[in-house]
């Protein structure tokens, strides 16, 4: 049966639920229980001891498996928890509500009531005593929906990614337990989270080249942010010592496993410290966030063995050109690097040729940079002049001339250090995900070639 007739046939039957007078979307459905909750606190109980229980218990959740043997039928409900069975028997229902579960179809949202026993297989199962439909699915599950392999539908239809892998919510549960983890992170640290503009008048704060939209109220063009730095930097002039921000970035770039035109960073600055001190807080976390997923600071990725037992690895720029990236798969630090490569970093001290900066590797992706901020007015001017001067030979990505920053740092912005670290990638390795789409939920996708209805 071809997708479309199986739609037409969905609709039919949504008639007939509502000639039974049975609502095919209601509200206010209470749910007491869950899958895995059921299964932890009666899983081990036999069959004997199941029917000294008195209770009900309600559940819903999707159906994803229907065995039917005329009078009777299996079903397989899954909730945010789990799977349940249940078993729906005409005896136990009343005519009308044993009407309707003839009418409940694969995919369809169900709301289920009664006791729990186990069959003659010995499976935990709930017997439906009370039964009503939740959501209506008109469309049906794809044909081999458990364990949904084509890519191109997992990233475009993630809701039936969601629905057939198991494995992929498990990624993302992972991703939102390690935004949690860094933000408790830094709040124990004395620092304050933050939100600023994602709409800039100017693209600063990185050599990025930026999406550009209208505001037409003030009939002008706008920049999605490509960085928050040099407002964040404002913040550490206004007395904001300790700062931190988990930011959405827009560049307009390329699309490949390791970029998304949209991402996900942190970006912390912390005032009176050096990127040196940056090195070991940015050991710290990481070996935490390892702990917290793993267990340990040692991990597979994609068949190697990761570790974020610190001391990382330190190399010099030069020695990173020369090696390439293939030879950082541990986690690595590049140190330091040209003043060319870097308009808003403090010059070295001793080699002024130099900036405070480094950038960390990991599985040979850059997942982290950082610096002793550029806090003097002076420098700084003359480096944006600099970007300007590129800008007229031809460089994109080279920074404009922000007149405002250079008269907050005129105001005095104390010595500082500051990093970004890019989430997504960090999930990549910390959740063993060989491509960028795999952590965000919704990844940017070239545009979908579909027939007309």
């Amino acid at each position: 049966m071809s997708i479309e007739d199986e739609y037409q046939n969905r609709l039919k039957r949504l008639d007939e639920l509502k000639a039974l007078g049975v609502p095919a979307y209601p509200n206010g459905l209470a749910v007491e229980n869950t899958a895995s909750e059921l299964i932890g606190r009666f899983g081990a109980k036999t069959k004997e001891e199941l029917e000294q229980i008195s209770d009900r218990f309600t559940i819903a959740g999707r159906v994803l498996l229907l065995r039917s043997f005329g009078k009777a039928a299996f079903w397989k409900l899954k909730d945010r928890t789990g799977t349940l069975q249940l078993f729906v028997e005409e005896k136990t229902l009343p005519a009308a509500l044993h009407a309707l579960s003839k009418l409940i179809d694969l995919g369809d949202i169900a709301w289920a009531r009664g006791p729990l026993f186990r069959t003659k297989t010995n499976e935990l199962t709930l017997r439906v005593e009370d039964l009503k439909l939740a959501t209506k699915a008109l469309r049906p599950l794809p044909e081999k929906w458990h364990g949904l392999q084509d890519v191109e539908t997992r990233y475009r239809q993630r809701y039936l990614d969601l629905i057939s892998n198991d494995d992929v919510k498990v990624v993302f549960q992972k991703r939102s337990k390690i935004v949690q983890s860094i933000r408790e992170f830094f709040v124990k640290r004395d620092y304050i989270e933050v939100e600023t503009p994602m709409m800039h008048t100017l693209a600063g704060g990185a050599a990025a080249k930026p999406f550009v939209t209208h505001h037409n109220a003030l009939d002008r063009d706008l920049f999605l942010r490509i960085a928050p730095e040099l407002h964040l930097k404002r913040l550490v002039t206004g007395g904001f010592e300790r700062v931190f921000e988990i930011n959405r970035n827009f560049r307009n770039e390329g699309i490949s496993t390791q970029h998304n035109p949209e991402f996900t960073m942190l970006e912390f600055y912390e005032s009176y410290a050096t990127h040196e001190d940056l090195i070991r807080l940015t050991e710290e976390l990481f070996g935490g966030l390892a702990l917290q997923i793993h267990g340990k600071k040692a991990f597979a990725y994609q068949g190697k063995t990761i570790s974020f037992e610190a001391p990382f690895r330190r190399i010099t720029y030069p020695e990173m050109i020369r090696e390439g990236e293939a030879s950082l798969v541990q986690p690595t630090f590049v140190t330091p690097f040209p003043l060319s490569e870097s308009p808003l970093a403090r010059k070295n001290d001793k080699n002024p040729e130099v900036v405070d900066r480094f950038e960390l590797y990991v599985a040979g992706m850059e997942v982290a940079n950082a610096f002793s901020e550029l806090n003097d007015p002076i420098d700084q001017r003359e480096r944006f002049l600099q970007q300007v001067e590129a800008r007229k030979k031809g460089d994109e990505e080279a920074m404009p001339y922000d007149d405002d920053y250079i008269r907050c740092l005129e105001h005095g912005m104390p010595p500082t250090a500051g990093e970004g670290i890019g989430i997504d990638r960090l999930v990549m390795v910390l959740a063993d995900q060989p491509s960028i789409r795999d952590v965000i939920l919704f990844p940017l996708m070239r545009p979908e070639t579909r027939p007309e209805k």
